[in-house]
């Protein structure tokens, strides 16, 4: 082997310049994610089935929270007396916490549909 040719070299190096000198092929960036419509479409539907999941998430905790809340408050009785009196006891503390549930419940279901 002999030298390297220095004039080979110089068109090696233009050629690799040119390769990238000329037009994209595909076009334009708007092809880089397909047709403009599909994608708005698209990222609509994903912003619609998220704001649904999140919704879900509440209505979840919503009741969890409204059975916590229940159960903590009749665990919490420090049941005296006789069965009646006893169930009285309950039906006072039931008579205080069960409307929040319920208003917690509903609250849940109106933010489902």
């Amino acid at each position: 082997m002999g030298p390297p040719d220095p004039a080979r070299s110089v068109l090696r190096e233009n050629a690799k310049r040119n390769r990238y000198d000329g037009p994209m092929e595909s076009g334009d960036l708007g092809d880089l994610f397909g047709d403009p419509e599909e994608l708005q479409r698209r990222l609509a539907e994903f912003a619609e089935q998220m704001q649904g999941n999140q919704r879900l998430a509440w209505a979840d905790n919503a009741i969890k929270l409204a059975v916590d809340m229940t159960v903590a408050a009749v665990e919490r009785i420090n049941l005296q007396g006789d069965a009646e009196a006893q169930a009285d006891q309950i039906r006072t503390v039931m008579a205080r916490v069960f409307p929040e549930a319920v208003t917690l419940v509903r609250e849940a279901r109106a933010g489902l549909q």
